[in-house]
């Protein structure tokens, strides 16, 4: 063997061997690339499920912000309703209290006399019992007893039972009227 056959031989095992290592080094990077691209979609994933997570987590705190202010509105609106349901109440017994006012201390002893009678009986048909104790005011009790019969009977009649028996009660009275100096000192 010459050196020629020699130089050709090295060169043909140098050319298989560099053909190997390419075709290895070709090998080595379309693993790694492939490695890589999983490694990277693993990532790019596990990201995205953080960040959906993250949005899930602050739609969540919005939502419940959302239920906050709706019921936090709701209530205001609520006790917006309950004030002016008392006010109406308040003024309803201011007015009240200053026809009975007026009633009571006009010498029309006709018309309180019937408001007397109404409400013997309206509570007569609230307590629906056979025998009550009624009290008044000491002012009131000659009208009290002379409307006394015909309230008995009127519930009767409303209630369809027979009269019920009313005692008045006369030892304690109800407090004295009210006079246009303490008319804001109501007794209820």
């Amino acid at each position: 063997m010459n050196d020629a056959d020699v130089s050709k031989q090295i060169q043909q095992m140098v050319r298989f061997i560099r053909q190997e290592a390419e075709e290895k080094a070709n090998e080595i990077s379309v693993s790694a690339e492939e490695e890589f691209n999983i490694e990277k979609l693993q990532l790019v994933e596990a990201e995205k499920k953080k960040i959906r997570q993250e949005y899930e987590r602050k739609e969540r705190q919005v939502e419940i912000r959302k239920k906050i202010e709706y019921s936090m509105q709701l209530n205001a609106s609520r006790i917006k309703v309950l004030q002016a349901q008392d006010d109406v109440i308040s003024s309803m017994k201011e007015a009240a209290s200053k026809e009975l006012l007026n009633v009571s201390h006009h010498h029309d002893d006709h018309v309180y006399r019937n408001l007397l009678k109404d409400l013997i009986v309206q509570c007569l048909l609230r307590l629906k019992e056979p025998s009550v104790l009624l009290r008044c005011r000491k002012d009131d009790l000659h009208l009290v007893e002379n409307v006394l019969d015909s309230a008995a009977q009127e519930y009767a009649e409303k209630a369809n039972v027979d009269p019920p028996e009313i005692i008045v009660d006369n030892q304690v009275y109800l407090p004295p009227g009210l006079t246009h100096q303490n008319s804001h000192d109501l007794y209820w």
